[in-house]
């Protein structure tokens, strides 16, 4: 029998595409199901949120503007990598939750089927939710979807990889950049994900993801004025704080996507998508 001791990973954040420690220099230990001890994991503080903003702002600008078809290509490449690491996340997301190598394994091939999914939505989006209007009088009324720009998002609790990429991918698919709040019990998938990410073609920035108390991390995303929407789902069942974040949202008029219990398994459809997009309308007189 082997006295080697096991070698316990202390992770970092993801911002801007590199791998800073919290700004707080503070960890905190995840353990698995059954409390045992996994590893450490950064506990964000308010000035890492901010770090996150600004790295998801400045990359605003690059992924918006890229191709959808170019976007589609780069979550393809995300889904590659992680089929490429499925051991590994299948042992994290048994260990996070509780699960069976055979049930965790069906969460992993989930999570890598929705990247190409949506992979495939993006550049199809744009004609389900644009398209040529009627109207009185010798013009063309044009309407197409624009991202909304920064989007923050709670991932959800219960659901560490799956859920987390079922709110993550269809707001980026679209042209926004995103601050992800990993799981708070379970953020090892999530942070690992981080390291499939930059490793892959996604530009630095695009993605960026914090882990820490939910609760320490959310308010300051949703009153931040430069944060333009916020995904809830990480506070699904907690009422009082959903309302809390809600009406700090509500300073600069952000979108707000209200949490509700959601089966992560099912067809997703398209409504996530479409919950981070605006619509622009172009008046064009004819014959000019």
């Amino acid at each position: 029998m082997s006295d080697r001791l096991s070698v316990l990973k202390t992770y970092k954040l993801y911002v801007g595409g590199k791998f800073p420690r919290s700004e707080s220099g503070r960890v905190y230990e995840v353990t698995d199901a059954k409390g045992k001890w996994l590893a450490n994991a950064p506990l964000s503080s308010r000035k890492d949120a901010r770090d996150a903003v600004v790295a998801a702002r400045k990359a605003f600008g690059g992924w918006s503007g890229a191709t959808a078809y170019n976007r589609g290509q780069v979550l393809y490449r995300v889904a590659e990598m992680l089929e490429g690491r499925r051991e590994q996340f299948v042992a994290e997301v048994a260990d996070a939750e509780g699960l069976s190598k055979s049930k965790a394994a069906a969460q992993v091939d989930a999570a890598i089927d929705r990247w190409v999914w949506y992979a495939g939505w993006s550049d199809k989006i744009a004609q389900v939710a644009g398209g040529a209007n009627p109207v009185a009088g010798p013009y063309f009324n044009l309407s197409t979807p624009e991202p909304t720009g920064v989007v923050a998002v709670l991932a959800p609790q219960e659901s560490s990889l799956l859920g987390l990429v079922s709110v993550l991918a269809p707001a980026v698919v679209t042209g926004n950049t995103a601050v992800v709040v990993a799981s708070e019990k379970a953020p090892l998938p999530a942070l690992s994900l981080a390291e499939v990410l930059a490793t892959s073609d996604v530009p630095g920035g695009v993605v960026n993801v914090l882990s820490g108390r939910t609760a320490e991390i959310a308010g300051p995303l949703a009153a931040h004025q430069d944060v333009n929407a916020i995904d809830l789902a990480g506070v699904y069942g907690d009422a009082e704080e959903a309302t809390a974040l809600e009406t700090a949202a509500a300073d600069n008029l952000k979108r707000v996507l209200r949490p509700q219990a959601v089966d992560w398994a099912a067809d997703p459809g398209t409504d996530r998508m479409l919950a981070f997009l605006e619509t622009k309308t172009v008046w064009h007189p004819m014959g000019v």
